[in-house]
């Protein structure tokens, strides 16, 4: 990984730290895209004194006009693009009976759309390096479950982009994969520290093992790396599950 340029669209502000952390222990350049300057800033000196490298650049994802900018300003430092991960840290929700069309569209673009904008702008770079796409996702919704539909909407779309553009970049030997992930530990640690009734958080603590079930942002990090690194090689259009089997377990104990 040592120099190459990783592009880390922002999400779920846990998971970027850790995921930046992880590339410039590697010897990567991540470079930080998104909204959420302060929190950018934090996370590139905390790693500049650690010894590492990193950049950031402040854009609206939901604005085409800004994810054009921030690739065409990073190309202008750096020259070149050798990855791309895409994040995001939305979930609400457009229902159909109570939402409009303005909501949903609004929801896709915070959600989704950027994925598709980043890898359309970054791409002439990508074919130069021959680079990877790894896009970060969420558990689907188990099977006889209605889910919110711009939650599952999003989801969906995301894995199947994954494996049509995986399909499609083959030709340019660019690799794109995804990693599903559910139940972060962080999160549960802070559901659980503000849980209401002691005895219902027993009752529900009993039935799951966080130490081996719930994915750490170290863990989720870690495989973003390999999956960004030449030591897979040989890994395209895959859907990983970074969650301890989290989503065979929910279907066995919900009797799927």
């Amino acid at each position: 990984m040592r120099n190459k340029v990783i592009v880390v669209c922002e999400g779920e502000d846990n998971i970027s730290e850790a995921i930046v952390k992880v590339l410039a222990a590697e010897g990567a350049i991540p470079v930080l895209i998104g909204s959420k300057e302060h929190h950018h800033l934090k996370t590139v000196e905390a790693i500049k004194c650690g010894g590492g490298n990193c950049w950031h650049l402040t854009a609206e994802l939901t604005k085409p006009e800004d994810c054009k900018k921030a690739i065409e300003q990073l190309l202008y430092k750096f020259g070149k693009i050798d990855g791309l991960i895409n994040d995001s840290c939305f979930n609400e929700n457009a229902a159909l009976v109570d939402g409009n069309h303005e909501t949903f569209i609004t929801l896709l673009h915070k959600r989704f759309v950027h994925y598709y904008l980043l890898a359309h702008y970054a791409l002439p770079a990508l074919k130069i390096s021959k680079g990877s796409i790894l896009n970060i996702n969420f558990k689907p919704t188990n099977p006889g479950v209605v889910g919110p539909p711009a939650y599952t909407t999003n989801n969906d779309a995301i894995n199947a982009l994954t494996r049509e553009w995986a399909v499609e970049l083959l030709h340019y030997n660019i690799r794109v994969n995804a990693i599903v992930i559910e139940n972060r530990k962080h999160l549960y640690d802070k559901r659980i520290a503000n849980f209401p009734d002691p005895e219902k958080l027993k009752e529900n603590s009993s039935k799951i093992s966080p130490e081996k079930w719930f994915a750490t942002t170290e863990e989720i990090a870690n495989m973003v790396a390999f999956l960004l690194s030449g030591r897979s090689s040989h890994t395209t259009g895959q859907l990983i599950h970074v969650d301890g089997s989290d989503v065979y377990l929910d279907q066995a104990m919900a009797g799927a």
